[in-house]
């Protein structure tokens, strides 16, 4: 059985795993300004990811994915592009509706069917 998350937690990590690839310390107000929300949603938002075990944070201090965030975020992140690769490629989608539509269903999609979208794109090439 998967680790249990919540789409937020998912949408959270994977913002900050987006941010780190781009600079070594990710900060609260860095999220904020990705996600559009307040700095007090972020503050929210990571403790529950702290008492997941999912990122390492102190208050005003940087913010650290663990292996176990790192592990989920990652596999967000390689659906989302899946996704998004899908609806463009395939479906001729507009790559900014793609991006949007990857985000909402990327939370939802079975490990089951992202194999058989992943083993199709290849089929394709």
């Amino acid at each position: 059985m998967g680790i249990r998350t919540t789409m937020s937690q998912e949408d959270y990590l994977e913002t900050i795993l987006d941010l780190s690839s781009k600079s070594p310390e990710v900060k609260s107000v860095d999220v904020a300004r990705i996600r559009s929300v307040s700095r007090a949603s972020v503050n929210k938002a990571l403790s529950g990811l702290v008492e997941a075990g999912f990122v390492e944070h102190e208050p005003y201090s940087k913010i650290t994915l663990t292996k176990k965030g790192k592990k989920i975020a990652k596999e967000i992140r390689e659906r989302h592009d899946l996704l998004a690769k899908f609806l463009v490629d395939v479906l001729k989608v507009d790559p900014k509706i793609a991006d949007d539509e990857a985000c909402r269903m990327e939370h939802v999609i079975s490990v089951d069917t992202t194999k058989k979208l992943y083993n199709y794109l290849k089929s394709i090439k």
